[in-house]
This record gives structure tokens, sequence and C-alpha cells, in this order.
């Protein structure tokens, strides 16, 4: 086998070419901030957070028993 020539030039693709300005750059991170709230919005916010946090807490969903199906037959 040959040595390849690291000085060739790359084959371009046409089709690649020709769809390259549809094709934009995407940034790597998104960020993301959230608005600046008023301290009536901040106690409603942390009231909320807390009142699901306690729904969550005591009202785990139920596990469905696999055999209610087979007892129904």
């Amino acid at each position: 086998m040959g040595k390849k020539n690291k000085n060739k030039k790359k084959k371009v693709n046409p089709k690649r070419e020709r769809y390259a300005k549809f094709r934009k750059e995407q940034p790597s991170t998104m960020t993301f901030t959230l608005p600046d709230l008023t301290s009536e919005q901040q106690k409603q916010r942390q009231e909320d957070d807390r009142t699901i946090g306690l729904f969550w807490r005591y009202n785990k969903p139920r596990r469905v028993s696999k055999g209610i199906g087979a007892r129904r037959k």
C-alpha cells in the first residue's frame, strides 16, 4: 500500500455545501435566568414549595398489586 499524501485537499461533498447555510451553530450551554421576584412573590413561592413538599411527603403514590387483575377474571 502506498503512503497517504497529507497535503491533498479533502473531497468536498456538494450536498453538504449546499445545505450548510441552513445549519446553525447551537450554543453548548443554555443560559436560564429566573426573573427577579418581589418580596411578596418570594414568600408566596416559599409557601407553595412547602405545601408541595408536604403533599409529596404524606401522599405517596400507591403501588398497584399485580394480583388484582387475576382475581377479577
